[in-house]
């Protein structure tokens, strides 16, 4: 019933940001077709998640969890029945957010069947210009065998920017790139920061590269 559920969700949502959006994904063959993996973009907009989930192999979509604002998504039983049920998402409550919950995150990551969407500036852009990434990826995936996708999101704040409610009918690009291993990488603060500063770079060189 979940696999039911996700599959017609997610044919309704690509079929409205492929008609309303003219959505298209690059390099599509870059996205990981296995978990675990953390997918990470830069965050400009509400359509952010729903078109990363919406790029996502079918077969990963019962195992694909959107990392999501905790006080925006799951404020109210509706909007945390939709996220849950709908998204996939997990809640990340940015004021309680400390080294306990990613290190949950980590864990589940080595220990069950799942991969991460992950928004690393932690909040969507007031003007769409990429903000510095937080340590939390890092804190992931530093020391591990888990692989970043670096993606770019193009279009997304103006279809939808954080002072609008309903999107208008803007193209959504989304340019995936090659994985960033961090197996190497010391699971300490000097990691982290590492990590952070590696993945930005990445998602900040897609969208150099990106066409409008």
């Amino acid at each position: 019933m979940e696999t039911a559920g996700h599959l017609f969700w997610r044919a309704v949502l690509r079929g409205y940001l492929r008609g309303y959006h003219r959505f298209r994904v690059v390099h599509r063959e870059l996205l990981p077709q296995r978990t675990p993996f953390v997918l990470i973009a830069n965050h400009a907009s509400h359509l952010d998640a729903l078109a990363l989930c919406a790029a996502m192999p079918l077969q990963l979509c019962d195992h694909v969890f959107p990392i999501a604002a905790g006080d925006v998504f799951f404020r109210t039983t509706a909007k945390a029945w939709f996220a849950a049920v709908f998204i996939n998402a997990l809640p990340m409550w940015r004021k309680n957010c400390g080294a306990h919950a990613l290190q949950d995150l980590r864990s589940r990551l080595a220990t069950q069947d799942c991969g991460y969407i992950l928004f690393p500036e932690g909040t969507r852009s007031r003007d769409g210009v990429l903000q510095d990434f937080k340590c939390g990826l890092g804190m992931l995936v530093a020391g591990s065998e888990i692989p970043v996708i670096p993606c770019h999101l193009h279009g997304a704040f103006h279809a939808l920017p954080p002072d609008r409610w309903l999107p208008r009918p803007r193209r959504l690009t989304l340019r995936v790139g090659l994985p960033l291993f961090f197996r190497d990488t010391p699971n300490d603060r000097a990691g982290w920061d590492a990590v952070t500063r590696i993945c930005q770079q990445a998602v900040a060189e897609l969208r150099v590269t990106n066409v409008p």
